[in-house]
């Protein structure tokens, strides 16, 4: 994808989802005690994506590219929550579940884009 292929739906769909991923990560966070604020929601989301969408214009490949960013986003997670590995895994999961649970309804909750 160059840069010159981006129009407004893509960059909607990328605030959208980066919107549902800051809410996702800081509700899973407070479920498992990481008092933070939507800021430190907002930055690990954002790291996620940022590697995801690097990974994903250099590799094109979509399973890799989640792999790649899914590790940025659990050290991402790790660092700015300050936790074990295992509690980051475990708030990643949480994170993954109900991000799975949310694609399912917002694709039709919004409309076409």
């Amino acid at each position: 994808m160059a840069v010159e292929n981006l129009d407004a739906s893509i960059i909607i769909q990328f605030l959208i989802g980066l919107l549902v991923s800051t809410v996702v990560i800081y509700v899973a966070t407070l479920f498992m005690r990481q008092r933070r604020s939507v800021k430190s929601a907002l930055l690990a989301a954002i790291i996620g994506s940022i590697v995801y969408v690097i990974a994903y214009t250099r590799l094109e490949d979509p399973l890799l590219s989640g792999i790649l960013g899914g590790i940025a986003w659990l050290l991402a997670l790790r660092i700015i929550y300050r936790m074990g590995w295992l509690k980051a895994l475990v708030v990643a999961v949480i994170i993954w579940i109900i991000a799975y649970i949310i694609d399912g309804f917002l694709p039709t909750a919004i409309g076409p884009l």
